[in-house]
């Protein structure tokens, strides 16, 4: 996999929180640490909804914290900084997620026969489902007819594939 660009990080950062998440990945990346006060003055997001962000991309490990007690409150004082060196970790992992969604999928096209009505808004049948109801469509009533898989087979062969090759890269 590629180095980790500032444009994955945020793509990253998008798809955990949003376009707040947006926000604070750009302002931590420009510092080394920041507070969340800091954060908020520099985003103009609501303390709440940073913490929340925060918690979340920490969670993914997208964003590290720092804590220590200020000496006149008693208060932990949390310095987040932004990890873009965990971002590939992160793809890597929801790509496996994706590949097993995949392959799951696949071997469902592969063990079944699909029937289909070919009218737009209905959904294919499995042969048992389509057996049934007597080989008409549940939704509509129209005839099923054999519906070949195998170029939904073939093209979820080949995303397996590429995903594959792209996590062991």
């Amino acid at each position: 996999m590629p180095i980790v660009t500032d444009e994955m990080l945020i793509k990253v950062a998008k798809v955990i929180g949003g376009e707040e998440a947006v926000k604070i990945i750009e302002v931590l990346n420009q510092s080394d640490e920041m507070t969340e006060d800091e954060i908020v003055a520099k985003t103009g997001v609501k303390l709440n909804d940073v913490r929340r962000i925060l918690y979340r991309l920490h969670e993914h490990s997208i964003v590290s914290l720092r804590r220590i007690r200020d000496k006149d409150t008693g208060w932990f004082i949390f310095y987040w900084k932004a990890q873009k060196d965990q971002v590939e970790g992160f793809i890597i992992s929801q790509k496996k997620h994706i590949l097993e969604k995949l392959e799951m999928r696949l071997e469902h096209e592969k063990n079944h026969a699909f029937y289909y009505c070919y009218t737009p808004g209905c959904k294919r049948v499995t042969f048992e489902e389509a057996t049934e109801n007597l080989f008409r469509c549940p939704k509509c009533n129209k005839p099923l007819s054999y519906f070949d898989n195998k170029k939904i087979i073939d093209a979820l062969s080949k995303k397996i594939e590429r995903i594959k090759s792209e996590i062991n890269g």
